[in-house]
């Protein structure tokens, strides 16, 4: 390694910015891409970085967004990388891979909110991967200079971030105020890329913290090298699927895709793979030259949420199979697979992160494909242990009817509430499986620590969190291993047949509850038909709530008029009999729109 590349290594700043959503985070790249003449004034827009329209609708960020910057300071240029990261629970795998990509990270508070749960799940992230942190609170441009809510919130950060309070900088991401200086100490307090003795022999190694597709390029990862340097047309390794490939094109971020001769230890860029599979480029894995040993840190990402998806009114299968197919090439975490039943035909079963990511997902379906579609009950995965060993099932039908060793996933949780609604939220534990380990009081704020069930969040425990709290608490989450569980699987039969995709696994608190509550509803939304209808919900082996439907009334006799009742008997008994054979022979049907209004929440 040469003296002018260790030199061009000791002006390089990675960083990320982490916040709560909503805090202004994507408004805060727009700033530094202004004020770094990044993007030229008249192509700005707001929330550069954001791609997605889904992105810029909601204020989120959803697919990680790196930029290369330049910036003179102190007659010397400096190269700043930065990532804008998702902020939402459903992304922390994707996230901690980002934090792994860089040295530092800005901290970004809401001034108007003040700390948050992912604000506090972000930092307690970046401090374990070891990032220098520097402090700042957004949207001082709602505040006076002397308001002692600002003040407050300054100390608040300060001691979060173990600093003092005159280094936490006040800044709008609105107006561009205060971004200058944000920038000098983006230079001054975070670190270069480190440089080891192990960086001079002919090992090369990139970590991939995200990618896309291109038509014509195929997976483009998104990398930081860590050791060696990359040349287009190099024959490389994936270290996962211990796949080869060369080099089709490597470059930088501008925030579009700029091609380059190379890149270099402690740079930030893509690397084209020409690879057309989208499932073979894992988020955490490491792209290798002249060595077999990767990066740490890699996991594979496991869907904790399936729902099953089926075309509805003019969409076709094939129309939502390949809207799947296409999403798949940018979100390599989304999982499916064909899946089909008598009563609904064709479908997919669909993997995903979380609740958000199957929300977005769905609404992608609508407004960029505009497709009609409607979905089943959400599951998430279980381990069971019986007679046929162990194993792993996340199809409800798949459930046993009598389950002795069951395990459900379950969640840990930070909640960050105002101290008047925390007796509210404590109240939840009687609704929820929830299990409050500690309160803590941060600042003029209340931390609860909790664990709770997966299934619990996958239902409407951030609903029901806003309505105790007004809108006023937040949370964030991360899957924490299995415990045993008191689930029970809820089927439904009508006139004796299974409606297997109605069936779904329950708490077994809730079983009673929800038993009743299906049948009712399927009840009042189930058309009559010419002979009766028996409405059943079955649990544990047995049939636990039950509801009828009577045939639809029909006077055989109307036309008669006085005479012998006889006649009307053997009119009336016919008409019995032709209902039971009618009954004998027909086939339970529920059609699309039912379902739909079976499955609305």
């Amino acid at each position: 390694m040469t003296e002018i590349a260790i030199e061009n290594i000791k002006n390089i700043r990675n960083f990320v910015i982490i916040a709560h959503i909503d805090a202004g985070k994507s408004t805060l790249a727009d700033r530094l891409l202004e004020v770094t003449k990044t993007i030229d004034s008249r192509k700005m827009k707001p929330q550069y970085l954001d791609q997605l329209d889904l992105e810029r609708e909601r204020g989120i960020t959803i697919k990680m967004a790196p930029v290369r910057m330049k910036y003179f300071f102190d007659n010397k240029e400096y190269i700043l990388n930065l990532i804008d990261t998702p902020g939402h629970s459903d992304f922390s795998y994707e996230v901690s891979r980002a934090l792994a990509a860089v040295e530092g990270a800005i901290l970004l508070v809401d001034a108007t909110k003040g700390i948050q749960a992912q604000t506090l799940s972000n930092f307690y992230a970046a401090q374990k991967a070891g990032l220098k942190i520097i402090g700042a609170i957004n949207k001082v441009d709602l505040f006076n200079s002397n308001d002692q809510r600002l003040k407050e919130m300054v100390k608040q950060t300060a001691n979060l971030i173990n600093s003092s309070p005159e280094n936490i900088h006040l800044i709008s991401a609105k107006t561009g105020f205060g971004i200058d200086l944000l920038l000098k100490d983006i230079i001054q307090k975070l670190n270069p890329p480190q440089i080891y003795k192990s960086n001079y022999n002919n090992e090369c190694k990139a970590l991939i913290f995200d990618s896309i597709y291109d038509e014509n390029k195929g997976v483009i990862a998104y990398v930081r090298i860590f050791k060696g340097n990359f040349k287009p047309q190099e024959n490389v390794k994936l270290f996962s699927p211990n796949k080869e490939f060369k080099i089709k094109e490597l470059g930088y971020f501008s925030p579009e895709l700029k091609p380059a001769k190379e890149l270099d230890i402690g740079e930030i860029g893509y690397i084209a793979t020409g690879i057309k599979e989208p499932s073979l480029i894992y988020v955490g894995d490491t792209i290798l030259k002249n060595s077999n040993n990767p990066l740490p840190g890699y996991k594979k990402v496991k869907s904790v949420v399936f729902v099953s998806f089926y075309p509805d009114k003019n969409t076709k299968f094939e129309e939502l199979k390949k809207a799947f197919e296409k999403l798949h090439l940018s979100d390599a975490a989304l999982n499916f697979e064909i899946e089909s039943n008598d009563a609904l035909g064709r479908g997919l079963k669909v993997g995903f992160l979380g609740k958000l990511h199957f929300d977005i997902i769905a609404t992608r379906l609508q407004r960029e494909f505009n497709l009609d579609f409607f979905t089943t009950f959400p599951s998430i995965q279980w381990k069971i242990k019986d007679e046929k060993g162990e194993r792993y099932i996340n199809d409800p039908n798949m459930f046993p009817d009598k389950p002795t060793n069951v395990w459900q996933q379950m969640i840990n949780l930070q909640i960050i509430t105002p101290p008047e609604y925390l007796n509210a939220i404590t109240k939840l534990q009687n609704i929820f499986e929830l299990k409050i380990l500690e309160t803590k009081v941060l600042n003029n704020q209340i931390l609860i620590i909790a664990k709770m069930p997966l299934l619990e969040l996958i239902y409407d425990f951030d609903d029901k969190l806003k309505s105790v709290s007004s809108g006023f608490a937040s949370f964030s989450y991360e899957i924490n291993g299995e415990e045993k569980a008191t689930a029970a699987k809820l089927e439904i039969l009508i006139n004796n047949t299974l409606i297997k995709p109605l069936t779904r696994i329950v708490p077994e608190k809730d079983i009673e509850k929800e038993a009743r509550n299906s049948v009712l509803k399927l009840k009042e939304v189930l058309p009559k038909e010419q002979f009766a209808q028996a409405i059943q919900a079955k649990a544990f082996g047995r049939i636990i709530a039950r509801e009828n439907i009577p045939a639809l009334r029909k006077d055989v006799t109307g036309y008669l008029y006085g005479g012998d009742r006889t006649r009307k008997m053997k009119l009336w008994k016919k008409q019995q009999e032709g209902k039971k054979k009618l009954k004998s022979i027909s086939k339970t049907n529920i059609s699309p729109e039912v379902f739909k209004q079976i499955l609305k929440k």
